[in-house]
């Protein structure tokens, strides 16, 4: 007996919740014993909180109240005087215990195990999203979430499962089972369900532990409608309460499950349904009312549990607190109940199309966080853009290259230059030029001259594969191809006219402007024979007017899924990526951005022109440097920012903390994207970059190289991959198999 009649109000309640849960979490000792405890907390003279504890190798929830009825009828007969009157028992625990024994170890179990053995073949736990990773020996926090579901949508449910031949239990585990698969956006789904193995009446009496566990496996696929989920859900059920009898420990035994120590085996969700709760217990004099403590522990990541209540149900959600925070627990419930309402008042729609969010969810995800419209001057092309810039400085330094270096001013009258020669060779809007260059800055004077003539650039890398060169350049058709003379050597034939750069400085024109002398076929190696297309065979097709819905380059997927496709990007989306990036990212004048990637990667963009918008200077790294991670990290002494997959980011970090200089402080932003963030990479690029701040990236390049951004903060919980929220006037939608806003 506790006395906490003394404490004030607000005190006695919290110490009495703190007393129950200590109680419940203490160990029993399965040797020495007791199995059952019991304590009175006295909180007033005439109120007091009985526990009851008792281990469950002794009791499940039948017993409970098989126990509360003989202590009542003790009750009463104490305070009469009295022995207490309790039915005789026809047999007790040990009679049914060694029935079970002898049962599994003959040959009638035979046919369960089968049953079992071929139903659970290579079922598995959903993978549900959850808040935290799992991890090794997941947690034993748990929590609960209570809600209510009204009486007209219980009512419609036992209806609805009457109409098919199945139970109220049924149907509301065929709604929770629709909810796990689209969540885990996986059709085979396993949920575990108590049954009180109480299958004979002389097992009614008795206290001991009878509860077996079926695991209920539902494949949902085929597009099915609800009334059809319910069928299956129906004869799931109806056939493992037909084979109840094998414990479960032995179907994980006979299937060899389990092999995960983070997982519980074949399920980690539960469902329970009961058609009354505990009510009050009047004695003489005494009223006994439930009073739930919970054990502030989980056995499951989620277990729902409904128990019909004044024509309604109270459902309460509890789960893993080291997987789920309880605001997520909490939509989940709410998720529950819309797509129940729905289900039952119209069981033919498809499984798929029955509503999860409500209207402020779903504003939420489709509206609120896509609010990224902002006013630029998307509508310029990038490189009337850059020529705004080298206008205002000209003698800044724009690319550098080893010892070589290019002011704005150089840089634009380069790609003036060849802008010109390309107009002259009929390049236009939407036509196509081919680029195959070694690393240097003709890569950026190519792409803008490219830009500045009107067309589309196509990248080629020369140290491609032989067989990637010649698809790349037939599948593309470039009426222009510009390259090196080194290069030469390593381009199949093809029907391009050719321009060898870089082009020779202007000669003056006698009408007092300016001509460039391109170079001609005759000036190509005298074995170069039809490669190249001569140039006074051309047609002058340029002059059109360039619209920003027209293609500014072209690149090519790497074709890992199959043959590598074309993707064209226009000259509103890439204006767009380039200035969201630098205003996003804070980019301007003092930055110097190393550039590792290949000029065929679409992420180059980034790497080599964003800073060139905003007045900054790109350094070109040649291939050996790329290669040679020690080297690298010399040659990012003197940048501002660098950007890598993740790998070679560690390998970077690494090396840069074991170098003779140290670590880069210069550095102040880091960028990684392509890959999954892995969580030691935090502390790696602290250590290597102190004043950095890191930032994950994400974007197919069908949607123009970066779509989303995160900053990943020194707390940050990494796991899986990083998407952040999108960049200005990007909008970016979670969606399931059906196209349908996730919650």
């Amino acid at each position: 007996l506790s006395d906490l009649t003394g404490l004030p109000e607000e005190t006695r309640a919290r110490e009495a919740g703190c007393l129950a849960r200590e109680e419940a979490r203490r160990r029993f000792d399965l040797e020495r014993g007791p199995l059952l405890r019991t304590l009175l907390l006295r909180l007033r003279p005439e109120e007091h909180l009985a526990l009851c504890t008792l281990h469950h190798a002794v009791c499940d929830g039948w017993s409970l109240g098989v126990l509360l009825r003989e202590i009542g009828a003790g009750y009463a007969a104490a305070r009469e005087g009295r022995a207490a009157h309790l039915p005789e028992l026809t047999i007790q625990y040990a009679d049914y215990a060694a029935w079970q024994r002898g049962w599994l170890e003959g040959p009638g179990c035979s046919g369960q195990v089968e049953y079992w053995r071929v139903k659970l073949a290579g079922a598995h736990p959903l993978e549900l999203p959850a808040d935290r990773a799992r991890a090794a020996g997941a947690g034993e926090r748990g929590a609960s979430h209570t809600f209510r579901v009204s009486a007209s949508i219980a009512e419609r449910a036992r209806e609805l499962g009457a109409r098919h031949g199945a139970t109220a239990m049924m149907t509301l585990l065929s709604a929770f089972k629709v909810l796990l698969a689209r969540y885990a956006g996986d059709t085979d789904v396993v949920v575990g369900t108590p049954v009180a193995g109480r299958n004979r009446p002389e097992l009614e009496g008795l206290i001991g532990l009878f509860v077996n566990t079926l695991a209920l496996r539902t494949e949902l696929d085929g597009e099915p409608t609800f009334a059809e989920v319910l069928a299956r859900v129906r004869d799931t059920v109806a056939d493992a309460q037909a084979h109840q009898d094998l414990p479960f420990e032995r179907v994980v035994e006979e299937l060899r499950a389990g092999s995960d120590p983070r997982r519980n085996p074949l399920f980690d969700v539960t469902f329970t349904y009961a058609t009354a709760s505990r009510e009050e217990v009047r004695l003489p004099g005494l009223t006994l009312t439930p009073a739930p403590t919970g054990t502030g522990t989980a056995k499951f990541d989620l277990e729902l549990h409904l128990v019909e209540a004044g024509g309604g149900l109270d459902g309460e959600l509890a789960y893993r607190a080291d997987l789920y925070d309880g605001a997520t627990v909490e939509r989940m419930a709410g998720h529950f109940a819309r797509l129940l309402e729905a289900a039952v008042a119209a069981p033919e729609t498809p499984i798929a199309e029955l509503p999860l969010l409500d209207p402020e969810e779903r504003a939420r995800v489709v509206e609120e966080w896509n609010r990224t419209a902002v006013e630029y001057p998307s509508h310029r092309p990038v490189h009337a853009l850059f020529e705004e810039q080298a206008a205002r400085t000209p003698g800044a330094t724009a690319v550098i290259f080893g010892a070589e270096s290019l002011t704005y001013r150089e840089l634009d009258e380069r790609a003036d230059r060849l802008a010109d020669v390309l107009r002259g060779l009929g390049v236009g809007p939407e036509v196509r030029v081919g680029l195959c260059l070694e690393r240097g800055p003709e890569t950026v004077v190519a792409a803008l001259g490219v830009l500045k003539a009107g067309g589309a650039y196509v990248p080629i890398d020369p140290a491609y594969p032989p067989e990637r060169i010649a698809y790349l350049l037939e599948d593309s058709a470039p009426r222009v191809l510009v390259t090196q003379e080194a290069v030469l050597g390593v381009l199949p034939e093809h029907s391009a006219a050719v321009v060898l750069t870089p082009l020779p400085r202007p000669l003056p024109h006698k009408g007092g402007g300016e001509h460039y002398e391109a170079p001609v076929s005759d000036a190509l190696p005298q074995d170069w024979g039809s490669k190249g297309a001569a140039f006074a065979s051309l047609s002058e097709l340029g002059g059109g007017m360039l619209s920003p819905d027209n293609t500014a380059y072209v690149i090519y997927t790497s074709g890992s899924t199959g043959k590598p496709k074309g993707v064209e990007i226009s000259h509103r989306a890439f204006a767009n990526f380039l200035l969201a990036t630098g205003d996003a990212f804070g980019f301007g004048a003092d930055d110097v951005m190393p550039v590792f990637a290949s000029y065929a990667f679409d992420i180059w963009g980034f790497e080599a022109l964003t800073p060139l918008l905003a007045g900054g200077t790109a350094r070109i790294l040649p291939r050996e440097a790329v290669l040679d991670v020690p080297r690298l990290v010399e040659e990012l002494r003197g940048a501002t920012a660098v950007h890598a997959v993740p790998a070679l980011m560690r390998q970077i970090a690494a090396a840069a903390v074991a170098s003779p200089g140290g670590p880069l402080p210069g550095i102040r932003r880091v960028f990684v994207g392509g890959d999954t963030i892995p969580p030691e990479l935090l502390a790696e690029v602290r250590a290597a970059f102190p004043a950095a701040e890191l930032r994950a990236m994400y974007g197919p390049t069908e949607t123009t190289v970066i779509t989303s951004a995160q900053v990943v903060g020194a707390a940050e919980v990494v796991r899986g991959h990083l998407l952040g929220r999108p960049l200005p006037n990007a909008r970016m939608y979670v969606l399931d198999r059906s196209g349908a806003p996730v919650p």
